[in-house]
């Protein structure tokens, strides 16, 4: 068996990014929204499905979590210990994976740098391949303020961004009202919350590399005129208040019935070209070719070798095979003719 030898300018690493539609479906906008019936007080998130969950073809798209760093909003799991309530894990839980410690509470810019509470859109993990798509996120959501139906759309502002700032769970934007990744300024000229942003900072906290989507409940709390959304969040210690909280933004998505996400992965591909001269190859390696004297089987072949190249097989240094790449079709070789075949090798 004979080999050549590749080179150092053989080979190619190319590194492609491939998106794709999240949803159920390969839909790119979820329309539809629905939760299970079966819930309980101490339930720390809120499963959505893109069909009733009864269905054999519902799946879990999203989750949503509301967190609260004294553990206000729900009721306690014991009442002995004060604070042991599924808000307060919640928010520990994030601030854990976010901030990468238990003491810095999340901010969101401006009027609320301290924040107590946050809510939470976990993504489901079988929806995206490697992370959230950075410029794809968009999300209606309706509520009323007491004397008007509002609506806010929301998005990243990946963007409107020049220097891309991380956290301990990746990569970090704003949340703020717009569309396709940049912020507009389509809330009420006569409030102060110009530019995507609201009096009690951006409405979240968007990180594409853990799947996760953090809303601001206080500028979701703000009025219609003020840019927000009128949404009250229960913040009662003594009652099971964890699932209205769930719901109420529950609620303000499925009324709005938008929301669009597209996740990203990114492709390395090793490229290896593999250079065939007239000389080499042509010929057959096939011992049933050799009759018992030594001779060519076909006459033809001894001034005219020809030989149809089919598979490529990747050796180390020790001669041990690695890979086989395969040719869609024969490939005709004879001293006439030379060849360069490109070998890509994905992961």
């Amino acid at each position: 068996m004979s080999f050549i030898s590749l080179n150092a300018s053989d080979f190619v690493v190319s590194a492609d990014s491939i998106t794709s539609t999240l949803w159920t479906g390969g839909k790119p906008i979820l329309n539809n929204f629905f939760t299970s019936s079966q819930t309980s007080s101490f339930d720390t998130y809120l499963d959505v499905f893109q069909t009733s969950s009864v269905r054999s073809d519902a799946e879990v798209q999203f989750s949503i979590a509301y967190g609260e760093v004294e553990g206000s909003g729900s009721a306690p799991y014991n009442t002995l210990v004060t604070g042991s309530s599924p808000s307060k894990v919640t928010y520990g839980q994030f601030r854990t994976l976010v901030n990468g410690d238990e003491n810095t509470n999340f901010s969101f810019g401006t009027g609320n740098t301290d924040s107590k509470d946050i809510y939470v859109l976990n993504v489901n993990r079988a929806r995206y391949k490697e992370k959230l798509f950075p410029g794809t996120f968009n999300l209606v959501l309706s509520g009323s303020d007491g004397t008007a139906t509002t609506r806010l759309q929301l998005t990243d502002n990946s963007k409107d961004v020049t220097t891309l700032t991380f956290t301990d769970a990746g990569r970090v934007f704003d949340i703020v009202s717009g569309s396709n990744g940049s912020a507009t300024s389509a809330i009420p000229v006569s409030s102060s919350a110009l530019g995507g942003y609201t009096p009690s900072g951006s409405y979240g906290k968007y990180l594409p590399d853990v799947g996760l989507i953090m809303l601001n409940p206080r500028a979701l709390a703000l009025s219609g005129s003020e840019g927000g959304l009128g949404l009250v969040v229960n913040g009662d210690l003594t009652n099971n208040a964890l699932v209205s909280n769930h719901s109420a933004l529950f609620e303000s998505i499925q009324l709005a019935q938008t929301f669009s996400l597209n996740s990203e992965e990114t492709i390395t591909s090793d490229y290896m070209f593999v250079r065939i001269g007239n000389s080499d190859f042509n010929y057959s390696t096939n011992p049933s070719m050799i009759s018992g004297s030594g001779e060519f089987v076909y006459s033809s072949l001894i001034n005219n070798p020809q030989t149809f190249i089919t598979t490529i097989g990747l050796y180390n240094e020790a001669n041990e095979l690695l890979s086989v790449a395969k040719l869609s079709k024969p490939l005709v070789k004879d001293f006439t003719k030379e060849a360069l075949v490109r070998v890509k090798l994905d992961f």
